[in-house]
């Protein structure tokens, strides 16, 4: 089987949304801290880059590492033939990186319950964990160069949407220094931590007006903060969709093709479930129709739309492009 055209941009998932912003979150603070403690931001050494894993250091070794560096987890045997060819490549490749992922290697034989609980049906499998969100990449062998364009794709992936930036790696650092590190005490928390906490809180509770009520107090303060203004456009979305009748909100817009209000609804339904395309374009087209205040207020909620996807996702850079048209 071929590697899957893996991609995390643009879904509109709660789960995701808190972990990126708790990864980013752990993420400074362990660069805090080993900067604390006069070593370099999460150096390790290449020894490290590939480890053995079993459930007993499952949540240490791979779950919380997860929120530092794209973690790609190698599902094998012994007596697996596709995985003896496998295996090196993957090592290889994930030295090549240099810190931007590492590998976990999980013998199945030993650790039936990972397996189990990944849903594995055959190996050799791979999967990734990024801030603690499980991906599957791909079942069986793969070559070299296939391989190495999901992994491209993945450290895209952890850098954009959950600023996964991965660790520094030290060839004087002794064995294990990275994990020791991860497993030191947090840094004190940062003036806004309290605030963000307190929207993602919100957004596990439902109360999506709560938490763009909390995201705007950072924002108030600190207009530029990179992660507050992520969680404010996904908060807003999601408290506009609440509530709604997604079957009404698709009627009306197939019966009004120029009202404003039935186009920007459905777009915001369409995004949520992660339709980005038929969002974007439908915004496009009703741009398009409009002229004056209704064609502004279109405009404006798809840059809003923009900003929940990710700036640099390659389906907005087209949308973007696709607008300046619609406009000129």
């Amino acid at each position: 089987m071929q590697p899957r055209n893996m991609s995390m941009s643009g879904v509109v998932d709660l789960a995701a949304v808190k972990a990126a912003q708790e990864a980013k979150a752990k993420a400074e603070q362990a660069r805090a801290e080993a900067a604390r403690q006069g070593g370099g931001p999460g150096a390790v050494s290449p020894a490290d880059l590939v480890i053995d894993v079993d459930e007993a250091g499952f949540e240490l070794e791979v779950l919380q590492r997860s929120t530092e560096v794209p973690v790609v987890i190698d599902f094998w045997a012994e007596w697996c033939e596709p995985c003896k060819q496998l295996s090196p490549v993957l090592e290889q490749l994930v030295l090549e990186y240099n810190g931007r992922l590492l590998l976990a290697k999980i013998d199945v034989d030993a650790n039936q319950m990972l397996m189990q609980q990944f849903g594995v049906q055959g190996i050799p499998a791979v999967f990734a964990v990024v801030a603690g969100q499980a991906l599957p990449l791909f079942q069986g062998a793969a070559g070299k160069e296939q391989i190495q364009q999901t992994l491209d794709q993945l450290v895209q992936v952890a850098e954009q949407r959950f600023g996964l930036t991965g660790l520094t790696v030290d060839p004087d650092a002794a064995p294990g220094a990275g994990a020791e590190r991860a497993a030191a005490p947090a840094a004190p928390a940062g003036p806004y931590d309290a605030l963000l906490e307190a929207a993602v809180q919100a957004l596990d509770a439902g109360d999506f007006g709560g938490a763009v009520q909390a995201y705007k107090n950072v924002l108030s303060d600190d207009p530029g903060n990179t992660e507050a203004k992520l969680g404010l456009a996904q908060a807003e979305l999601l408290y506009r969709v609440q509530g709604l009748d997604p079957q009404q909100v698709r009627q009306d817009a197939a019966a009004k093709p120029g009202d404003v209000a039935a186009q920007v609804a459905a777009a915001d339904l369409d995004l949520v479930g992660g339709h980005v395309e038929d969002a974007f374009g439908r915004l496009i087209e009703t741009v398009r129709r409009t002229a004056g205040d209704d064609r502004d207020a279109v405009r404006v909620r798809l840059l809003e739309l923009f900003e929940v996807v990710g700036p640099d996702e390659p389906r907005v850079i087209a949308a973007r492009r696709a607008l300046a048209r619609a406009l000129f």
